[in-house]
């Protein structure tokens, strides 16, 4: 594991404010993503690098009692985690809380699924330079309703002038999913690895205000970054805990112990 020259937990957790968690160079804050982005100060984080829980495509789909999702009405299913009413009004307050907490020239990443993309995707214009949209190849195929899912999509936007790492990064990302994920919707460490090597350097300070299983935070810390992350849900905070404490210690992450990147996939982002 990559060491972050003059990592301090207590520097980022009072990002956070009162009731954060977390420790040398990563902390934890449970609560609303609005709310602490809205606390965070002006300018200070390096990278965003998060995938929403949108609502409008499961409330599209009118989920009622699955294997997958269980009883996706009830508050108190433990099979799903609390989504993010993703009205238009609310998704641009959350699209301008991130410009306003990120640095100059830096990045942000925003993780899409097709529904979301349609009815949300644009409105990322009104507040950031959007640059393109990078194709998650999952490999192996998903459920569908009609055309089985085996992508899905990540909007790429700055605020100013950064440029990538260098030039070898496509636009597909060959990636499995996950099967059997600890946390609804979990995703692969390494997509979250490829955007921190593309668009920030050691010890700089990533941050994902949508948390879940703590993927982004596993990859930032693995490679020498700081990290910062919330999340409405306690469960995603405790997993979070468990497993960046785990990686920043050097063990094997818990909640993804192997690779999921193909052996024919070359690893483009680790020159």
């Amino acid at each position: 594991m990559a060491r972050v020259a003059g990592r301090s937990g207590a520097g980022v957790r009072a990002l956070l404010g009162k009731g954060a968690v977390g420790g040398e160079g990563w902390a934890l804050a449970r609560g609303d993503c609005l709310e602490v982005l809205g606390r965070l100060p002006a300018g200070s984080v390096d990278l965003i690098a998060t995938d929403p829980a949108y609502s409008g495509m499961n409330n599209h789909m009118k989920f009622g009692h699955g294997r997958i999702v269980g009883r996706y009405s009830d508050p108190e299913n433990d099979k799903w985690m609390r989504e993010f009413r993703d009205s238009p009004e609310s998704f641009l307050e959350f699209l301008r809380l991130c410009h306003r907490a990120l640095k100059p020239d830096r990045h942000l990443y925003v993780m899409f699924d097709s529904f979301s993309l349609l009815t949300l995707g644009h409105l990322a214009r009104e507040v950031f330079d959007v640059k393109c949209l990078v194709t998650w190849d999952k490999v192996r195929m998903g459920m569908g309703h009609w055309y089985r899912r085996q992508h899905e999509l990540v909007l790429f936007a700055t605020k100013g002038k950064r440029k990538l790492a260098h030039r070898g990064f496509p636009d597909v990302w060959r990636v499995k999913r996950l099967v059997r994920s600890a946390y609804p919707t979990q995703k692969p460490r390494e997509l979250f690895e490829i955007m921190i090597a593309a668009s920030t350097s050691q010890g700089e300070l990533v941050c994902d205000p949508f948390l879940g299983a703590g993927s982004a935070g596993a990859a930032a810390i693995g490679m020498g970054r700081r990290f910062i992350g919330c999340d409405v849900g306690k469960r995603a905070i405790e997993l979070s805990k468990v497993r960046l404490d785990a990686v920043s210690r050097g063990q094997p992450d818990p909640l993804q112990p192997g690779s999921l990147v193909p052996e024919s996939t070359a690893r483009f982002w680790q020159r």
